[in-house]
């Protein structure tokens, strides 16, 4: 990418959290420093909040179960609020929703801020809930997120499985907003992460002005019902 059009660089250390309000044409790529990454994201338009992520419209509305490159991500008023125009993982979880203290204390014990300082346990409910809280949100608008670098299949008797391995050292994928959108995440392992031990990644963010997409763009083009998704949007902006 051009060098001049990067607007910052970030590193989250593993079990971290953060917020930022993204303009329309951003691009943000999120990159899998160390392999075996997770990244919950909840996103709400910039401008009205009570416009939100909808996970069952995204999957409903592009006929997958997960997330990949020529996907888009819909709000709950059928507006595209990003897009995934590149991608070298394939597969982001759209489904296991966020660890929480009950689940993290289980699997790996507890480990508090008073006695551990940032070696504590956090776990992806609580980060992204005192993200929300500086923004004015709350309990009541945590809805279901995605778990960038992960993957979960379904097995023959219907549950729910956690896949290994799925996102290499170096992996990437990129969030192109379409719309003003604020942004919170978390990088507190999955919740179906079957490592015993309290591990989580490191992930790079590399921020550009990209534009939004083109008339050509493959998010655009991938299915009907996205080029309707973009119209929807863009009539907000003109």
């Amino acid at each position: 990418m051009d060098a001049k059009s990067i607007l910052w660089t970030e590193l989250f250390p593993g079990g971290g959290h953060w917020s930022y309000r993204v303009k329309r044409g951003t691009t943000l790529r999120f990159i899998d420093l160390e392999g075996g990454a997770n990244v919950a994201i909840l996103m709400y338009r910039g401008d009205e909040r009570l416009e939100r992520i909808n996970l069952p419209d995204t999957l409903k509305a592009q006929h997958t179960a997960h997330l990949s490159r020529g996907k888009v991500i819909y709000s709950d008023m059928g507006r595209i609020l990003a897009s995934i125009p590149r991608d070298t993982v394939g597969w982001h979880d759209p489904l296991c929703g966020v660890s929480d203290a009950e689940s993290v204390r289980a699997r790996h014990g507890e480990r508090r801020y008073q006695e551990h300082r940032n070696a504590m346990h956090r776990n992806g409910k609580d980060s992204l809930l005192i993200e929300l809280g500086k923004w004015g949100l709350g309990l009541r608008d945590l809805v279901p997120n995605v778990n960038l670098f992960s993957k979960v299949v379904v097995d023959d008797e219907g549950r729910f499985r956690f896949v290994e391995g799925n996102s290499r050292k170096g992996d990437f994928v990129e969030l192109r907003f379409e719309m003003d959108t604020l942004i919170a995440l978390s990088t507190a392992p999955h919740p179906l992460d079957p490592n015993p031990d309290y591990a989580p990644k490191k992930v790079g963010v590399v921020a550009w002005s990209s534009g939004p997409a083109g008339p050509d763009d493959i998010c655009r083009t991938s299915c009907p019902e996205n080029r309707r998704g973009y119209y929807n949007t863009e009539l907000v902006y003109r």
